[in-house]
């Protein structure tokens, strides 16, 4: 390795150390609701972080999938077909339904106009398992105020806090969701837990209701 190359990875370390640690209260309740279950499989919307990977395998035992969808954001912009991005996450997901369980869409959603989010939270829910759980943060500070668009690589630090990285964006936020709006997009998931933090987040544990069992028809009296 060329010394430039070990400085540059020193100060990356060192700058990445600096940012900001804040406290998650849902990640805890999320984690809880895959406990138990015989090797769950997580689906992770943003980058790959590998602390994170090895954090999720030791707590739940879980298989990991990360589909980075802010790549997928930053190509449509480069390529000038954002109108095209709600056609696109109709078959962005291999997966087979209902064998996800469970998501973590971290901020995702602040980048998405509605239209792209009803297409994305449409396949989310088509690949989520019954009684799977998803989490999804939700800015409620207006985007304008940010200086340069950025997105968020969370780092797990535990079960209750999170590292927050920023890095470059292709597009800022769009404007925040309601809290109705959040609950109609992502219907008929059920909403289990919503924190409101002191950092302008919205967290929001989701859970996809488990399939009613049909009770056998009662024969009818014998005449």
């Amino acid at each position: 390795m060329a010394l430039s190359d070990l400085f540059a990875r020193r100060r990356k370390e060192e700058q990445e150390a600096d940012d900001p640690v804040q406290p998650t209260m849902a990640l805890d309740r999320f984690l809880a609701g895959l406990s138990g279950r015989p090797q769950p499989v997580l689906l992770d919307l943003g980058p790959v972080v590998g602390s994170n990977v090895t954090f999720f395998g030791e707590e739940v035992g879980c298989k990991i999938l990360v589909e980075d969808l802010s790549k997928d954001i930053d190509r449509h912009v480069v390529e000038g077909t954002l109108d095209a991005l709600p056609l696109f996450f109709d078959t962005r997901f291999p997966q087979e339904s209902e064998t996800i369980d469970g998501i973590l869409c971290w901020d995702i959603f602040d980048f998405l106009d509605r239209p792209a989010a009803e297409r994305l939270a449409r396949q989310l829910k088509r690949v989520l398992r019954p009684d799977g759980t998803l989490l999804a943060f939700f800015s409620t500070a207006d985007p304008r105020s940010s200086v340069r668009p950025t997105y968020t690589k969370h780092v797990v630090i535990d079960r209750t806090h999170l590292q927050y990285r920023p890095y470059a964006a292709g597009r800022a936020k769009q404007r925040p969701l309601l809290n109705r709006d959040i609950q109609r997009l992502f219907e008929p998931l059920r909403i289990t837990e919503n924190f409101l933090l002191k950092t302008n987040l919205r967290e929001v544990l989701f859970r996809k209701p488990a399939v009613a069992r049909v009770s056998p028809a009662t024969p009818p009296p014998a005449e």
